[in-house]
């Protein structure tokens, strides 16, 4: 009996050592678990983005101001005393309305120094208005022929005998031919206006000369060379003013053109008949535009940050009737989109996971187990938001934006 109570009492002992050595042994594996964990690396959250295909849009974008196209000052005939000015800025005139009255302060003789000037003026804006009459005719006449050319490429284009790319080109050269004869048709009228402004101060000068000193004041009306709006009321009040200085100035409000002006080196990319967005000019629609003409000549201009910049101005006409964009005026500020590049299908990644490695460019592509891979990819065209893959990538593959210092070749990573 004492001997079963003392085998039990040692087999108890047994299992009680074994135990405590087994609580002891978990213990010791715990903390070894926990230190490995505690060191082993981390995945890095970072975000990713799909590789995809889609258009791809490349512009240069910037600030521009609208303009009327044509313009022009009117100024005082002779000198006098300017009765104050009836018209407003906005105020329609139509052609030949009475504008300004000017009563005279000419001297009653005039020498033959005055006399060969008022002549050869009148010489010079005769010689002026055949030029502009001329130039007329010839761009009357090129109009014309742009308009057929447009229809007969447009034809070819349904048809599908020529690209539709001719058709456009044939279809922006009838535009811009149109705007061409409205601006000399305006430079026509003009010049017409000119000369008769002209013979007018010459007639009055030899009637004066005859009368002698018994009439020495005038009236004279200054009347609309064109019809328009007022842009601007230069003389306002009374007051007197000499001959050629400036009384208002008039345009045609619903024919504006964009100037932007551009730096050199993104001017070079910049096409004629490129298409313009143009966005924040006061509506709520988006206006269309096409690049009518690259100036060739560049200025300096001073950046905010103090650097001297080349740039050129580039002209941009509406493609848009005037009922959408009637509300803007002369002067407007708009941003202008150029677009230099436009494709479909394009293989594209955002610009922010792309990264310089020596002379090329890399991405950081996520594998299996979100193990991350360095890649070397060629790039094509390039926006501030994407970039075109030309060859490197498949559509689907994920890329990692934003890399930072920690990703590094075989990095795991937690997509954010």
């Amino acid at each position: 009996m004492n001997d079963k109570r003392r085998k039990n009492g040692n087999l108890g002992k047994t299992i009680l050592k074994w135990v405590k050595r087994a609580l002891g042994a978990a213990f010791v594996l715990g903390v070894i678990a926990m230190l490995v964990m505690a060191w082993m690396p981390k995945p890095i959250p970072v975000d990713v983005a799909e590789v995809e295909s889609g258009s791809l849009l490349v512009t240069v974008d910037e600030s521009g101001r609208t303009r009327v196209k044509d313009r022009y000052i009117v100024s005082a005939p002779l000198a006098g005393n300017v009765a104050r000015m009836a018209l407003d800025p906005g105020d329609s005139v139509e052609e030949g309305q009475e504008l300004a009255h000017i009563l005279s302060l000419e001297p009653p003789l005039m020498d033959a120094r005055s006399r060969a000037q008022a002549q050869a003026r009148v010489s010079a804006s005769r010689a002026a208005a055949r030029q502009a009459r001329a130039t007329r005719s010839r761009i009357e006449a090129s109009s014309q022929f742009a308009e057929r050319e447009a229809e007969r490429q447009r034809g070819l284009a349904a048809r599908g005998s020529v690209a539709s790319l001719a058709a456009e080109r044939a279809d922006l050269a009838h535009r811009t031919s149109r705007e061409e004869l409205s601006s000399a048709t305006f430079a026509t009228r003009v010049a017409d206006y000119e000369l008769r402004v002209a013979e007018a101060a010459l007639r009055r000068q030899g009637t004066t000369a005859r009368r002698g000193q018994a009439a020495t004041e005038e009236q004279v009306v200054v009347e609309a060379p064109v019809a328009g709006k007022v842009l601007r009321v230069i003389q306002e009040s009374e007051g007197v003013v000499q001959a050629g200085s400036p009384l208002l100035e008039l345009g045609d409000a619903s024919h504006l053109e964009i100037v932007v002006d551009v730096l050199t080196s993104d001017a070079v990319d910049v096409a004629l008949g490129a298409s313009v967005i143009i966005e924040r000019w006061g509506g709520d629609e988006v206006l269309h535009g096409r690049v009518r003409v690259v100036e060739p000549s560049a200025f300096t201009r001073v950046s905010a940050l103090g650097v001297e910049e080349q740039r050129v101005n580039v002209i941009i006409d509406i493609d848009e009737p005037y009922e959408v964009w009637q509300a803007l005026g002369d002067g407007y500020r708009v941003e202008a989109r150029i677009v230099t590049w436009e494709g479909e299908d394009v293989l594209k990644i955002p610009s922010s996971s792309v990264f310089r490695r020596d002379d090329g460019w890399a991405v950081y592509v996520v594998g299996a187990e979100r193990i991350v891979a360095l890649r070397d990819v060629e790039v094509g065209q390039r926006n501030g938001l994407e970039v075109q893959i030309v060859s490197g990538l498949d559509a689907g593959d994920q890329v990692v934006l934003h890399p930072s210092d920690q990703i590094t070749e075989g990095v795991q990573i937690e997509v954010r």
